[in-house]
């Protein structure tokens, strides 16, 4: 009797222990906060005034017009990344700090200030697109969520993990923000991914690479801004960082 209560007590002991490793495993996979978040410009397109029209009375003018009109339902996050991978207690304390030779991973961006349900990802669809339209008022149908991460375009994306998700190529909404002022499907891919309950985004790091001004950056994105006529205000966002993968 003793001895089978021994091993009743050691396979619920390796059971604990089993679980308590997983949990420590997939903690330790998790995009994480930022240390530091620098902001080192903020820019926006000049509105160009109004355009002089002056003919004869009795003429008739045929004009054609063009313009280009800033998208506030729109803004972008570009920048650069720097870090380590680190030993560290529950105080910030280092026991020992390996530096990154190169720079891979991903940035996440989401408008939600609770914790991304990491263990839930998947790739976002056409449901959930629709409804993050609705949540943000994009009822544009020019620029809204689905036009713009568009399955039909032909937009590609490498596999990326997520935390320990994978996401398999060319399976995610995609967009590729531009290089040199010009678009292209090679670099700063970025995806729509969904956590079951909220839409979120997730570009893949390009380090050093010509961004869409000539300026080198390691990522590029552009997130959803709240799209009512009436709103006068700015949607916070809160990113995460995923380095080494």
């Amino acid at each position: 009797m003793k001895t089978q209560n021994k091993k009743s007590l050691l396979i619920l002991l390796s059971i604990i222990i089993g679980v308590f490793l997983i949990i420590l495993i997939s903690a330790a996979n998790n995009p994480v906060g930022p240390d530091t978040l620098n902001i080192t410009s903020n820019t926006t397109k000049s509105t160009a005034g109004a355009t002089m029209v002056n003919i004869s009375g009795g003429y008739v003018a045929s004009i054609n017009i063009t313009a280009t009109v800033q998208d506030t339902r729109w803004k972008a996050f570009v920048g650069r990344v720097s870090g380590a991978f680190s030993l560290q207690d529950s105080t910030g304390s280092t026991v020992y700090n390996w530096a990154l030779t190169s720079i891979t991973g991903r940035i996440y961006a989401t408008r939600n200030s609770t914790t991304v349900s990491w263990a839930n990802v998947n790739c976002s669809n056409i449901t959930t697109l629709n409804q993050e339209n609705i949540n943000m008022n994009h009822s544009n149908a020019n620029d809204n969520l689905n036009m713009t991460f568009n399955y039909s375009t032909g937009a590609t994306h490498k596999s990326f993990y997520v935390g320990s998700r994978l996401m398999v190529n060319n399976t995610c909404p995609t967009l590729n923000t531009f290089k040199n002022n010009a678009s292209q499907d090679t670099n700063f891919e970025e995806m729509a991914l969904y956590d079951g309950y909220n839409v979120f985004y997730a570009t893949i790091l390009d380090p050093s690479q010509i961004g869409y001004n000539a300026q080198t950056y390691d990522f590029q994105m552009i997130v959803p801004e709240n799209g009512a006529a009436s709103f006068q205000g700015a949607t916070a966002y809160y990113l995460y960082v995923e380095l080494g993968t």
